[in-house]
């Protein structure tokens, strides 16, 4: 008899036959059962204090930014509003997998209910691309205060900055609605178990026992669409803001210029390459093994909220300041 993945018995993994499965029958299962970590079971709890310790950093950080940018006047302006933009996604990005798989690391609770999983699926790829979009805004105010400065407040007002931030989440929001829907409707007839600490999205609809193509497709199509789109746009950006800083006279004027974009481009290498590795990995490196996919799913989701607050809160002078002003206050 066929024999299928595995199955979770007595929290143990034990391979299972169909006929053993009461799972054979079911078009849309009530729940699924999120397996982890498979072949670091040993592990797990060490890297949920190493998952637990980059949540916590990340979301003191970007509770700090979004606190230090509402409280200094001087930092209302368009690059902190996008800032604490950025902070949001960053925040819901953590927040939609952390609490699931430490309940499963530290509990053994693996159960996610079905409705519950297509909802975490949405959020974490709809903030994705919302979080995309946000960096593509910040490019573009950074070529703007470079390349066209006297006319950065005229071009970037509060308005214009609003409509900006709405575009970015409907974006997000509609161009990664069909997905959840499509997932929805393939009948699961074969095991309801994900190989994964999340409802990631391919990990999911292979579970379904029927033509996946529409899904895989439309997925494929929606990240070049939105990541491509980005990565094009911040290209051109920052192309023109380089040029702009060679055109300048002075070494120390390209310097202090470039210095206003250092932050942001550390915020765009963090965010990117991540993604970039674990898409990659994810679609072509066969021969690399499940847990290190699976790490890394979890990193580019996990690691850019934490470094992101640091970034600005050590390379931007103002944000610095302000953090550091009780501290001087107190030595005066």
């Amino acid at each position: 008899m066929q024999k299928t993945p595995f199955c979770l018995s007595v929290g143990q993994l034990l391979p299972y036959t169909m006929s053993d499965s009461n799972s054979t029958d079911f078009t849309n299962p009530s729940t699924f059962i999120l397996l982890g970590i498979p072949g670091l079971e040993e592990a797990h709890v060490w890297i949920s204090i190493l998952f637990s310790v980059i949540y916590a950093i990340a979301t003191l950080g970007n509770f700090t930014i979004l606190f230090i940018v509402k409280t200094e006047p001087s930092l209302h302006a368009p690059m902190y509003y996008f800032l604490c933009m950025l902070a949001v996604t960053d925040l819901v990005l953590s927040t939609s997998i952390l609490p699931k798989m430490l309940s499963i690391f530290w509990f053994n609770i693996r159960e996610i209910n079905f409705s519950a999983c297509l909802t975490q699926m949405y959020f974490i790829l709809s903030f994705s691309a919302m979080q995309s979009g946000v960096l593509v805004a910040m490019a573009f105010d950074r070529y703007v205060a470079i390349c066209d400065p006297l006319r950065h407040t005229i071009i970037l007002t509060n308005p214009v900055v609003a409509n900006i931030g709405i575009a970015v989440v409907l974006r997000g929001a509609m161009v990664i609605l069909p997905i959840p829907f499509l997932a929805r409707r393939w009948p699961y007839c074969r095991t309801n178990i994900i190989s994964h600490t999340y409802c990631e999205h391919i990990a999911v609809v292979k579970l379904a026992c029927a033509d996946i193509s529409l899904s895989s497709y439309y997925s494929l199509s929606a990240a070049f669409f939105v990541i491509g789109l980005d990565v094009f746009l911040i290209s051109v950006s920052y192309t023109q803001i380089v040029r702009a800083i060679f055109s300048l006279t002075t070494k120390d004027a390209r310097l202090k210029t470039f210095g206003t974009c250092g932050s942001h481009i550390c915020v765009f290498l963090s965010s990117y390459i991540p993604a970039l590795f674990s898409f990659l990995t994810h679609r072509f490196g066969h021969n690399v093994p499940q847990h290190l996919h699976i790490l890394m799913a979890n990193m580019y989701l996990l690691v850019p909220p934490m470094l992101n607050p640091i970034i600005y809160g050590v390379r931007t002078q103002l944000i610095r300041d302000r953090l550091l002003q009780p501290f001087t206050h107190k030595g005066t």
